[in-house]
């Protein structure tokens, strides 16, 4: 909790008081209050207790220990691609996925005054959201641990040559100026979260809803693997709409895969495609089905 803002302290303390009274109904965010997991909490269950906390690693030890009964975590954005760290994160953890919400993200610049700003402080993926925007000021980026954290520290600088790209609800909750609303590059930008929770959803409580499943696996090293393991899917119309790669450990032997699909364990076409997958893996781990949050393929305004 120390590592967060000054400006941020107590409204982190009071919020973590919150939490630690029911922690059934606690939600563990990463991020200071105002951030956009915090707004994402708030849209997908209003009537949880946002627990906030200064990394993803802390989110999720907080479900682990029955800090809080579930986590939300942002794990990919559509202009900037998936959050870093999270693919790591998610297989090692013990937990389970149980939902997912897309939020729109809208980016304020912010600072003490009106500018011009030397510097811009947010979290990683804000900055990279913003970059054209950044680049046409001729501000230098800056790396904070979140967008709200940023904003807090800004006004515990108490510089004004240095501004914050943040929720425009982070303003108002530590004091600064909106200067520019809707610095991100793209109108359509979009993040995607998680809700990570110790148990699982049963995918019998989903029959008749729309469904998404996401699991982690390792083809086994021999050609034509991945090949082969994605054959089931194609065989038995399942729709993938995520398949991404990343190496686990110096070895560069085996890849692990992360992927999502339309559906879940109950369907027979699922139940298939997922046997024949297993046939030629290594290594398979399911990570959750949960309800769909919105039609695949669905830009929104």
């Amino acid at each position: 909790m120390l590592s967060f803002p000054a400006p941020a302290l107590a409204m982190v303390e009071q919020m973590r008081t919150a939490a630690g009274a029911d922690p059934a109904r606690a939600i563990a965010l990463q991020g200071a209050p105002g951030a956009n997991s915090h707004r994402a909490a708030q849209e997908y269950a209003p009537e949880l207790l946002p627990l906030p906390c200064f990394s993803f690693e802390d989110a999720i030890e907080a479900v682990q220990t029955g800090q809080a009964g579930c986590a939300i975590i942002p794990i990919e954005n559509s202009q900037h691609g998936r959050v870093a760290d999270i693919h790591f994160l998610l297989p090692g953890s013990g937990l389970q996925i149980v939902g997912e919400h897309f939020m729109r993200i809208e980016h304020a610049l912010m600072g003490l005054g009106p500018g011009p700003f030397e510097a811009v402080y947010s979290h990683p993926q804000a900055l990279g959201q913003s970059r054209e925007f950044i680049r046409e000021r001729g501000m230098m980026p800056l790396s904070f641990a979140d967008t709200a954290g940023a904003a807090a520290h800004v006004a515990e600088l108490q510089e004004r040559k240095f501004a914050a790209i943040a929720p425009a609800l982070a303003a108002e909750l530590y004091g600064l100026q909106i200067v520019e609303q809707n610095v991100e590059d793209a109108h359509d930008n979009t993040t995607r979260f998680v809700v990570l929770a110790k148990e699982g959803l049963d995918p019998a409580t989903l029959d008749g809803e729309p469904a998404m499943t996401t699991f982690v696996f390792t083809v086994k090293n021999i050609p034509a693997a991945l090949y082969k393991a994605m054959g089931g899917f194609a065989t038995n119309g399942v729709n993938m709409t995520k398949l991404e790669s990343y190496q686990q450990g110096a070895s560069f032997s085996a890849t692990t895969f992360y992927a999502d699909i339309v559906g879940a364990p109950g369907d027979p076409a699922v139940d298939r495609a997922l046997e024949e997958l297993d046939f030629h893996c290594a290594k398979l781990r399911m990570l959750g089905s949960y309800r769909m949050a919105r039609a695949r393929g669905q830009v929104e305004d």
